[in-house]
């Protein structure tokens, strides 16, 4: 009886599976290398931001355990930023404020990224890309490759049956130019 009542809720668990992928496939090598992403904390911080609107625009609108899901990988995401911001030495009064716009970053790209995904067009997502994880005299091809590969991924995750997500097993495409 203890036991079950102690039990991690479902969705905790998996929220905190996909984000534990997403970072994984926010940290593939080819993203840099062939993709021409810089190894910058704020390019990374895009990627992974990237990744969770991909996560967060398959799991819109599927009910109940899909949005708790989708609240608990956010709530990762957050945490893991907090925390990052407190190793990079940031101190405990400009938490806060940081967090905070950051918050409206995410907020302001997601909803700009589900909607590019959502219409399947690449041509928006490649703009968006290229303003928030290129800088402008880089985003040329890498930004419009970067969307090619974001719009299939977005496919490849809503080809996946929502119970796998809904236990933490998103399958991320291979990451190809």
């Amino acid at each position: 009886m203890l036991r079950r009542l102690f039990r991690p809720r479902q969705a905790r668990v998996a929220g905190e599976a996909l984000y534990a992928g997403l970072v994984a496939q926010a940290r593939q090598p080819a993203l840099y290398t062939d993709f021409g992403v810089a190894d910058r904390i704020d390019a990374r911080f895009e990627l992974y931001v990237l990744h969770l609107s991909l996560l967060l625009t398959r799991l819109k609108g599927h009910g109940e355990a899909a949005a708790e899901t989708s609240q608990t990988l956010f709530d990762a995401f957050v945490g893991a930023l907090d925390d990052s911001l407190r190793e990079l030495g940031v101190g405990d009064l400009s938490v806060a404020k940081k967090m905070r716009k950051l918050g409206e970053a995410v907020y302001g790209r997601t909803v700009g990224y589900q909607n590019a995904l959502q219409a399947g067009d690449g041509e928006a997502l490649a703009g968006l890309i290229g303003r928030a994880i290129f800088a402008e005299d880089e985003a040329g091809q890498g930004a419009n490759r970067l969307a090619a590969y974001a719009l299939s991924t977005h496919e490849a995750l809503a080809a996946q049956p929502l119970a796998e997500l809904l236990r933490g097993q998103a399958a991320w495409p291979e990451v190809t130019p």
